[in-house]
């Protein structure tokens, strides 16, 4: 089985998790936000410590198995795993209950100081 088979059936099952999520539990903007902004920063590690990796020799991928396409000396495949990371993480969140509401806005004037 080539990579790109593997992550599609990776990736279709996140998309499903997120997309029962959205269904039984409509997320927050912050929440949506937050897992952009957590993919973005784990797109840009995963291109970073991915092509140091296979610089050095720590990992290697079978040509016939990946599809061609590179970011540096990394396969594409090798993104799949972090966008199911960011649709899968917080979808099981939403599913088991975690809440996704903006939280309360916080007094700034301490208690003790309301009280005088």
């Amino acid at each position: 089985m080539s990579y790109l088979a593997l992550n599609t059936i990776f990736l279709g099952l996140a998309a499903l998790a997120a997309a029962a999520a959205l269904w039984r539990r409509p997320a927050s903007r912050r929440l949506y936000a937050a897992s952009g902004l957590a993919l973005a920063a784990v797109l840009v590690l995963t291109a970073v410590f991915d092509n140091i990796m296979i610089g050095v020799g720590l990992v290697a991928y079978d040509p016939a198995l990946i599809s061609g396409v590179f970011v540096g000396i990394a396969p594409v495949e090798d993104f799949a795993y972090p966008v199911a990371a960011a649709l899968l993480l917080p979808a099981v969140w939403s599913l088991l209950g975690g809440d996704t509401r903006p939280p309360i806005r916080r007094r700034t004037t301490p208690r003790s100081e309301q009280d005088e």
